[in-house]
C-alpha cells in the first residue's frame, strides 16, 4: 500500500509526497537530515495534514502530481475536509 500525503510545515506551507509508511516518513521529515526533504528541513516541525492510500507507486505518483497542481485554496480545502473526518496524529 502506498500513500500520498500533505505535511503542514511550521511556516504553514504544505508539502506533498508519497510513501509506504506515513509514520516513518513524518519522523524522517522531522528528524533526519539525509532522508527528510530539503524543503521540510528548513520548515520544521512538520505534521501530517492529509493522506490517502493508493494501490501502487505509479498511482501514488500520479495522484501526487494531481495534488501538486491544485491551487493553494483547493489544497487547503482538501486538508480541512480531511482533518474534519480523520483525527490522526502521527
Amino acid at each position: 500500500m502506498w500513500y500520498v500525503y500533505f505535511l503542514r510545515c511550521a511556516d504553514n506551507s504544505l508539502y506533498a509526497g508519497i510513501t509506504t509508511s506515513l509514520e516513518r516518513r513524518v519522523l524522517e521529515h522531522n528528524e533526519c537530515n539525509k532522508k527528510g526533504s530539503k524543503y521540510t528541513r528548513m520548515r520544521r516541525p512538520v505534521s501530517l495534514a492529509y493522506a490517502e492510500s493508493q494501490i501502487n507507486r505509479q498511482q501514488a505518483s500520479r495522484r501526487e502530481y494531481q495534488l501538486k497542481q491544485l491551487s493553494k485554496q483547493n489544497k487547503e480545502q482538501l486538508v480541512n475536509n480531511y482533518s474534519l473526518t480523520n483525527k490522526t496524529d502521527i
